[in-house]
């Protein structure tokens, strides 16, 4: 069994390979490959969680290589969770971004870049969940950060170059930071493998063993947009096509409070910094919420309210204890669906309509009364409404604040319950104003252009007689001109008949998250054990040195 625990990551990669010497042909052959072995990992995924959950964690030493020296990677109950339910989604994504693409009846779109690079996104994803040192973990950061780049930069456009190289800057800093705090790891304790800095740490004097926590949990911080440092997020997810801010928001910012989860149970228990980090979530819940409020684009409300429920998993963390580490692990489950859900119900919204502006929307329960289940399902889940599994979630991460009856934790239990009022406030702001009320005068027309090779203005704002079509233009193409760039290099305009497949991997992701509340019961046995089994740290040491 332990023979599988690098498949995850070697599947994608390998399969990587192919498509880049098959290059821009076969479309058909690749769009099937990619979903062939999205469905593997799943399916491995999960073989792995049920295994982890049995018999205790799984470790392999890649070259059998013991450590310090060898790579190791290690799937224990955590791992296997996320890395079932980052399988599941990156899945229902691709199926979601294959649909846009077969719509468009383009031939020609440039797969040979996309899907790569959605399986190298994949592949880093998987390495950082199963990194059993803190070099993999770098590796794994810095494959998603290649691969991240290319796909938000997919079309060229002004706009997405520019968010695009914000988001490489703030990822590049993080990652010189964390090389930093690897060397100075290894400087300190002679080893960068996770189980056996789990036992030297301990012999570290205190300073420098604190001063690693700091700077590790400020790298993750980075990752994981904690406030006061995410003010990189909303610029840089919404300007990225539908399925590549959907998959982003959802799935990257876990990996950050993933390996915040991993580090701070492992290598720091009883952290000295746990004020800290529940100062840093109360006001990412406040920040983030607040922002939300102030918006009136659906993509940039659902960027700050991710900012804002990033707060409640750093709150579980912060407390440290066994209930708050099971509530923060339903949590990022529930919210990993959740959010990748919620973009690609905007990116359906932008696709019927040309535009998430939510001033220029309307009237969509009645004119789409599919597009307003797939929202308000999710919507409810995200504001945690009863029994869903955000509620499941939230109450667990507040019952554990009660039973700490510090001030710090009924702080954070307060600024919890007026996050989740809050977040119910600015979902039914968009159900009023998108769905509700009828549609506002000069509705967006069926055919405008939402991806063009000309999606951003000029800095000189030109006449209306001149104004580029495009992405937020509102205008239509005219007859006989050429549009060249696009998600996979094509333009994209606006239905009223939505591409089913879209619309099937939409509803199969409001499944999944509703699958949460149905299975809440076994979910909630599940991660209390994964809360013992981190808490404990001797099943995860244990596996990986061979006692």
């Amino acid at each position: 069994m332990n023979a599988l625990v690098p498949l995850p990551v070697l599947l994608p990669l390998c399969v990587t390979g192919l498509k880049l010497a098959i290059g821009p042909r076969l479309h058909r052959f690749q769009r099937f490959i990619s979903i062939a072995v999205l469905g593997a990992v799943l399916v491995l995924s999960v073989i792995l969680m049920v295994a982890a959950d049995r018999h205790g964690p799984l470790s392999v030493h890649l070259g059998d290589f013991a450590p310090p020296v060898g790579i190791t990677l290690v799937a224990d109950r955590l791992a296997g969770l996320m890395l079932t339910v980052s399988s599941a989604v990156t899945l229902l994504v691709l199926v979601y971004s294959l649909g846009q693409g077969m719509a468009d009846r383009d031939d020609q779109a440039p797969v040979g870049v996309f899907h790569p690079a959605y399986l190298i996104l994949v592949a880093g994803v998987s390495c950082t969940f199963l990194a059993g040192d803190l070099v993999n973990l770098y590796v794994g950061f810095e494959i998603m950060l290649v691969a991240s780049f290319v796909l938000l930069t997919i079309g060229g456009t002004a706009t997405r170059i520019r968010a695009g190289s914000t988001y490489v800057i703030i990822s590049l800093f993080s990652s010189v930071l964390f090389l930093v705090a690897i060397a100075m790891t290894y400087a300190v304790a002679g080893t960068v493998n996770l189980a056996q800095l789990a036992e030297r740490l301990q012999e570290v004097p205190l300073g420098a063993r604190t001063l690693l926590e700091a700077m590790l949990l400020t790298v993750f911080a980075i990752k994981a947009a904690v406030f006061p440092l995410a003010a990189w997020l909303p610029d840089s997810y919404p300007t990225a096509p539908a399925p590549v801010t959907a998959v982003f928001a959802g799935l990257l910012t876990k990996v950050g409070v993933y390996s915040m989860l991993r580090t701070q149970t492992l290598l720091f228990p009883g952290h000295r910094l746990g004020d800290l980090l529940m100062l840093a979530a109360l006001a990412s819940m406040a920040v983030g919420i607040l922002g939300a409020v102030a918006q009136t684009d659906l993509k940039r409300v659902l960027s700050f309210t991710l900012i804002s429920h990033i707060g409640y998993m750093v709150f579980g963390i912060a407390l440290a204890g066994r209930g708050s580490i099971a509530g923060a692990i339903v949590y990022v489950a529930h919210h990993i669906t959740v959010q990748t859900t919620l973009f690609l119900v905007a990116g359906l919204i932008e696709r019927r309509d040309g535009t998430t502006e939510l001033t220029r929307l309307g009237g969509l329960a009645k004119a789409a009364p599919l597009l307003a289940v797939l929202f308000f399902v999710p919507a409810m889940n995200l504001a945690g409404i009863p029994p869903l599994s955000g509620f499941i979630g939230k109450l667990g991460l507040m019952r554990a604040g009660v039973a700490d009856g510090g001030g710090w934790a009924w702080a954070l239990v307060a600024g919890s319950a007026a996050t989740s009022l809050l977040t119910l406030y600015v979902m039914a702001k968009v159900w009023n104003l998108a769905f509700w009320r009828d549609g506002p005068p000069g509705a967006e027309e069926e055919g405008l252009v939402l991806e063009s090779a000309e999606d951003d203005e000029p800095d000189d704002e030109p006449d209306d007689e001149e104004r580029p079509t495009g992405s937020g233009s509102g205008l239509p193409v005219p007859a006989g001109a050429v549009v060249a760039a696009g998600f996979l290099g094509q333009s994209i305009t606006t239905t009223k008949r939505l591409p089913w497949p879209m619309v099937v991997a939409t509803g199969a992701a409001v499944s999944l998250g509703l699958s949460y509340t149905v299975l809440g019961g076994p979910l909630t046995t599940f991660t209390q054990a994964a809360a013992t089994e981190l808490l404990a740290r001797t099943p995860y040491i244990e596996a990986v040195l061979g006692r």
